[in-house]
């Protein structure tokens, strides 16, 4: 399904402790959010709380990638987009590596790990997705929307809902175009993206962000930063 749609889902990846575990951590930083910031904000928080380490590296987590991009990995970003009920945002439908093009060289090559930290359904405003999509670079044209400022056309009646129990995950390609609606409804929809690329994937902006090797060895000539660096 991965290799012909472009996405996959899974009941699980973390052992049961381990989901728990990193429950009880998404919480806290949520808790702590200083007053007036978005919580679908949560943009790369492992370069700031190293303890994500824990989960981003998990063996079964990397298990999995590697079922889909092989044995050499890095570890390339993460984000919890957490949506609030009542007042969630929207994703526009989007590819991510249109937006990852200047940072990875072929950009189209990363996956990523949705983990469903709440469950996600149609009506607190899950992932959508356009099966197939993958095989071809849409074009992105100006948006207003808050998440991006850039989104793609699509034919909504082509579109399917990823639905997720608690402590699911669903992988997508880089090229996938996906997006989600606001969540209006009374429950909060709140996912942790684990983003990965093969090694074989050229990183192209080491002075502004940094990637971890997850597993293996590298084959572009990559620059690594050890997990908890500064």
């Amino acid at each position: 399904m991965f290799q012909t749609d472009g996405y996959e889902t899974y009941e699980s990846v973390l052992a049961p402790d381990r989901f728990e575990a990193l429950v009880a951590h998404f919480e806290a930083k949520l808790a702590a959010l200083p007053r007036g910031r978005r919580p679908e904000h949560m943009d790369v928080p492992h370069l700031t709380d190293p303890a994500l380490f824990e989960w981003l590296l998990d063996p079964d987590v990397l298990d999995l990638v590697e079922s889909l991009i092989g044995p050499d990995i890095a570890l390339f970003s993460s984000h919890f987009i957490c949506k609030p009920a009542g007042d969630g945002r929207p994703v526009p439908w989007h590819q991510d590596a249109h937006f990852w093009r200047d940072s990875l060289d072929p950009a189209g090559d990363a996956i990523t790990v949705w983990l469903a930290i709440d469950p996600s359904t149609t009506e607190n405003g899950c992932l959508r997705v356009i099966p197939g999509s993958h095989l071809a670079a849409a074009e992105h044209t100006g948006s207003a929307d808050s998440f991006f400022n850039q989104e793609t056309a699509v034919d909504e009646s082509l579109a399917v809902d990823v639905e997720l129990e608690r402590g699911a995950c669903s992988v997508h390609s880089a090229m996938l175009v996906h997006g989600s609606p606001p969540n209006r409804s009374t429950s909060r929809r709140c996912g942790y993206t684990m983003r990965y690329v093969p090694t074989t994937v050229r990183f192209l902006q080491p002075d502004s962000h940094r990637i971890y090797l997850a597993r293996g060895r590298d084959h572009a000539g990559n620059t690594y930063s050890s997990p908890g660096s500064p």
